[in-house]
C-alpha cells in the first residue's frame, strides 16, 4: 500500500513540475509583435526628435493633451531633417514628421514605415513654404532664377521637387543650382550672400518675412495651390503593430491639436515662440487638416511626381502601402 501511494505521490508529482515548465515556458516568450495597450498604471513612451521647429507634438505637450493619456513622447535630441524618415525606419525614433515623397521613396526601398496622420495643410493664408530674395535683389521673376543658387533644407522633399517642376514647366529645367542648408539657417545665408534665394518653412519664414533685408518672391501656394504641401507624420512599423491602442491615441491627440492650432494660431505661435526661445512677432505658424485624415489625392501627386522624376518605376508602390487612416478616431 505505502509502495503504491509512493509511485501515485510520485505521478503526481511528475505531472506538476511538467505544467509548470510549460506554465513558466509559455511567460517567458519574448514576440516584440505582441500588441500593447496604454493603461492606467502604464504609458507607453514614443521616441521623437527635439528639432526647432513648428510641430503639433511639442504644442500637444504644452497643452497638457498627453497627460493621463496612456501616451508621452520620449525625446531623443535634435535629428537632422535629411535623417528624420531614415531614423524612422530604423526604429531609432518611432514618428517622424516629414515631408511625402521622402516617406515613399523609404517604402519603396523597403523601409517599414507608414503614414498615418496628414500633418500640414497648405493654404494660401498659411503656405507651406516661402521663397525669398534680398531685398536689393535683381531676381523679380520666374526667369531671374537662371544660373542662381537656391538654398534648401534638404533633398528628396518639397523644396527640391516643387522647385524642380516649376522650373520644368516653365521651360528652365537643370538652371538652376540647389544647395542644402538647415531649415533655421537659411534667412542668414541668404543675408550673407551664400545663396540668391532661400525657401523657408514655418517657424522661420515669419522671421525672413519680417527683415527688411529681405523679400519675398512668392509661396509653394502660388505654384500648385497646395497640393504639394502635405507634410504627414510617420510611423514606425514595428511600434504600430506592437503598440496599436497607443497609436490610436497619439494620432487622436494629433487631431485634437491641429483643429486647435487652425482655431488658435497666435496662441500656437507663442507656444513655439517659447520652446525654440523666438520672438512671437517672428513666428510663422503651419495650417493643419483639422482631422488628420490623410486625403488621398495628395498621396497620389507624390507618387506622379516621383515617378515623372524617374525615381520610382509606374506602379512601384501603391497607395495603400504609403498610408492609412485606420487608426484615426475621425475616420468614420
Amino acid at each position: 500500500m505505502i509502495l503504491g501511494s509512493n509511485i501515485r505521490f510520485a505521478g503526481l508529482l511528475a505531472v506538476i513540475i511538467l505544467l509548470s515548465v510549460l506554465v513558466v515556458g509559455c511567460g517567458s516568450g519574448k514576440n516584440t509583435e505582441t500588441a500593447a495597450k496604454p493603461g492606467a498604471n502604464s504609458v507607453v513612451e514614443f521616441k521623437y526628435p527635439d528639432n526647432p521647429s513648428f510641430d503639433l507634438i511639442y504644442i500637444a505637450e504644452e497643452l497638457g493633451y498627453f497627460k493621463d493619456s496612456g501616451v508621452q513622447p520620449k525625446y531623443v535630441g535634435r535629428i537632422a531633417e535629411g535623417q528624420i524618415i531614415p531614423s524612422v525606419g530604423t526604429g531609432a525614433i518611432d514618428f517622424g514628421n516629414r515631408h511625402t515623397p521622402l516617406v515613399i521613396a523609404a517604402i519603396a526601398n523597403g523601409s517599414d514605415v507608414k503614414i498615418v496622420a496628414a500633418g500640414t495643410k497648405s493654404t494660401q493664408q498659411s503656405p507651406h513654404m516661402k521663397y525669398f530674395v534680398r531685398a536689393d535683389s535683381p531676381i523679380k521673376e520666374l526667369k531671374d532664377l537662371v544660373g542662381k543658387k537656391v538654398g534648401i533644407n534638404s533633398f528628396g522633399a518639397c523644396s527640391e521637387y516643387v522647385t524642380k517642376k516649376l522650373l520644368q514647366d516653365n521651360g528652365l529645367e537643370g538652371k538652376v543650382q540647389l544647395v542644402q542648408i538647415p531649415n533655421e539657417q537659411l534667412d542668414q545665408v541668404l543675408k550673407q550672400g551664400v545663396v540668391d534665394v532661400s525657401i523657408i518653412h514655418p517657424p522661420h519664414s515669419g522671421r525672413a518675412e519680417k527683415t527688411p533685408e529681405l523679400r519675398k518672391l512668392f509661396s509653394d501656394y502660388d505654384i500648385d495651390q497646395g497640393i504639394s504641401g502635405m507634410n504627414p507624420i510617420t510611423v514606425n512599423g514595428k511600434f504600430a503593430r506592437k503598440n496599436p491602442e497607443a497609436l490610436k491615441t497619439i494620432v487622436g491627440i494629433l487631431a485634437k491639436t491641429a483643429a486647435w492650432v487652425n482655431a488658435h494660431p497666435e496662441e500656437a505661435r507663442q507656444v513655439i515662440a517659447k520652446r525654440l526661445k523666438m520672438d512671437v512677432n517672428l513666428v510663422e505658424n503651419y495650417g493643419y487638416y483639422g482631422d488628420q485624415i490623410i486625403p488621398a489625392p495628395e498621396i497620389n501627386y507624390w507618387i506622379e511626381r516621383l515617378e515623372a522624376e524617374g525615381k520610382l518605376t509606374k506602379g512601384q508602390v501603391k497607395p495603400e502601402a504609403i498610408y492609412t487612416n485606420e487608426y484615426n478616431p475621425n475616420n468614420k
